[in-house]
């Protein structure tokens, strides 16, 4: 989805695209995967800052083999924002699917205070939740292979980062509607705060027209 470089979104417009999007009436990706993917992207850039201040090996310590298993060889060159818009355009899953996907991955970080956020690890992370919390969500949902293939994984890594975030998770899955709400609170005020959400520079650069491109063409395995 493109947007100008002064595009404002209203926190009514996502409150909107969260409880009454309609795939037959709304032809544009809901706004909460912008939001979300500016959130993804500055706890990446804050990340890495703390990295670098630091000098840590972030999630490489022996005591953290398990978080791990989330990490790809390679940094994917796919922006998160178009990530998302991929997953998107292929699986169908609602606005809503993508707010519970969020409460999972504060849920994982918090429970597991000594994993972070990387370039290397995101991507998986976010198809595991988004699998996950489509299972949750919707009445009916594609297989583990097709959101693999969407993901850029195998089926069975697809599996097996399913089965090891519920283990790491404590199963603990449920989201009650006074925690959706106050989630989707949350990404309002990230909507209104400084009178109005504006999409930032990362989430039009270049390299993500360019990740676009190469995603929409078709369903093409992406080496995670």
């Amino acid at each position: 989805m493109a947007f100008s470089s002064n595009m404002v979104i209203s926190p009514r417009k996502l409150r909107y695209d969260v409880y009454s999007y309609s795939y037959q009436q709304d032809s544009k990706t809901p706004l909460v995967i912008s939001v979300l993917a500016s959130l993804i992207e500055r706890t990446l850039a804050r990340n890495e800052r703390i990295s670098r201040k630091c000098g840590l090996n972030v999630n490489h310590s022996g005591s953290k083999s398990r978080v791990r298993i989330f990490d790809c060889n390679e940094t994917p060159d796919m922006t998160i924002q178009s990530y998302l818009e991929r997953v998107f355009r292929y699986t169908k899953a609602g606005p809503s699917v993508y707010v519970v996907a969020y409460v999972y991955i504060d849920r994982f970080c918090r429970l597991l205070p000594e994993f972070r956020i990387t370039g290397r690890n995101v991507h998986r992370l976010l198809i595991t939740t988004i699998m996950v919390a489509s299972k949750y969500v919707e009445d009916m949902n594609y297989r583990n292979s097709y959101f693999a293939r969407v993901g850029g994984i195998t089926t069975k890594e697809m599996n097996t980062l399913e089965l090891e975030f519920l283990f790491l998770m404590n199963f603990k899955l449920h989201v009650n509607v006074t925690v959706f709400e106050s989630y989707c609170c949350h990404l309002e005020r990230e909507v209104s705060s400084g009178g109005g959400y504006h999409i930032e520079k990362t989430l039009r650069c270049a390299e993500e027209i360019k990740s676009q491109q190469r995603g929409y063409s078709q369903i093409a395995r992406i080496s995670l």
